[in-house]
């Protein structure tokens, strides 16, 4: 104890006091040598005299009564799993300020500190500040429609597998891409400071990148246009088909979501009737997520588009056209996991959810 490296300081101090003592020191040269105070050098050696190691260590103390009772810290929780609105309070969402203000104004506690509201919700892992939200699936062939996205992922379709001259397209549209021009050149990292780029902009203009992921060969296609539509992209559509080897395959599925530009089934047979190998499939409404190309436009606002600054229209294209080069130089497929398996689980999880919360309705329509 006396020696070792990981044992704490005061335990270290008290172990040499012991060990000096063994020695037939006398408390005087123990006090000089540890350079302790002679009472503190009698207490540690009558300690150990009467209990041994174990009474070396701290005994316990009793400590300040605490100020709060439990039942008070779970009023305040209680309050806090309830939504401002229910209890007339005009916030959107509770604060530890204003719990702690509440639960003073209801008499809970004659006074409470932010500080101590938010002891007592990190005990549970309560964030009434945090807000998520979610959306209730309303395609009635939501699951028809995702299994079949889900299988051209894993290379099937109706049950066979796709051949080798079978392909399987992700596009979409990103919108709005502005071209800030920032009113101070930005600057470069530096030593223990980030990139800085000037808040205030003039705006240049924004125009929309479509593309068209190849999921099994992460290769990408795209364009920018003024602006989305039937037009901009039935271009990227002949864009994809127009070149090899899509043009001469035996099917090129063409998954997309239910945007303006190529919703319904107007929109499936347009590009058929262009090229009678395309396949269009539509995933589910409100699953934009299943779109693996919403991934590449992901990647595309973190390296690309963020912090925006360009000086006009034109840099942007050109940047973007520059990192389809860059991207394809060395493609790698987006590792997909989710399967159809994962989605009957989600939606079991959902029916559940959506089914308990029928019950609760019903009961307090009821009462």
């Amino acid at each position: 104890m006396a020696h070792g490296h990981r044992t704490e300081h005061r335990l270290r101090v008290r172990a040499q006091v012991v060990l000096h003592a063994a020695r037939g020191r006398s408390n005087a040269r123990i006090a000089r040598e540890t350079g302790l105070h002679l009472d503190t050098v009698r207490r540690w050696r009558g300690r150990f005299a009467d209990a041994g190691l174990p009474g070396l260590k701290d005994r316990q103390r009793c400590g300040r009564p605490a100020s709060f009772t439990p039942l008070q810290a779970a009023e305040v929780k209680a309050l806090a799993c309830r939504l401002p609105a229910e209890t007339g309070v005009p916030v959107s969402r509770w604060s530890c300020p204003e719990l702690a203000r509440e639960a003073a104004e209801r008499g809970i506690a004659a006074f409470v500190s932010a500080s101590t509201v938010r002891r007592w919700l990190a005990q549970d892992a309560l964030k009434p500040w945090q807000h998520r939200s979610w959306i209730f699936i309303t395609d009635p062939d939501f699951r028809t429609k995702a299994a079949r996205v889900l299988d051209l992922y894993a290379r099937t379709w109706q049950g066979r597998a796709l051949g080798e001259d079978e392909y399987v397209i992700s596009a979409d549209e990103k919108t709005s891409i502005q071209a800030r021009c920032r009113c101070h050149p930005t600057l470069a990292p530096g030593k223990a400071r980030a990139m800085r780029v000037n808040h205030t902009y003039g705006r240049g203009g924004a125009l929309a990148y479509l593309a068209a992921y190849d999921v099994h060969h992460a290769r990408v296609f795209g364009h920018t246009e003024p602006r989305t539509g039937i037009g901009p992209f039935m271009a990227l559509v002949t864009q994809v088909m127009s070149q090899q080897p899509y043009a001469s395959a035996k099917r090129v599925f063409w998954i997309v979501d239910n945007g303006s530009s190529h919703r319904g089934q107007k929109a499936a047979d347009r590009p058929i009737a262009a090229f009678p190998n395309a396949v269009m499939v539509h995933t589910p409404v409100h699953a934009s997520w299943l779109n693996q190309v919403e991934i590449y436009f992901s990647v595309v606002q973190r390296k690309v588009v963020a912090p925006n600054d360009f000086t006009d229209l034109t840099e942007v294209g050109d940047r973007l056209r520059t990192f389809e080069d860059r991207y394809n130089a060395t493609p790698q497929p987006f590792q997909w996991k989710f399967t159809t398996s994962d989605l009957d689980d989600l939606l079991a999880r959902l029916d559940r959810h959506t089914t308990g919360h029928q019950e609760e309705s019903s009961a307090a329509l009821a009462a």
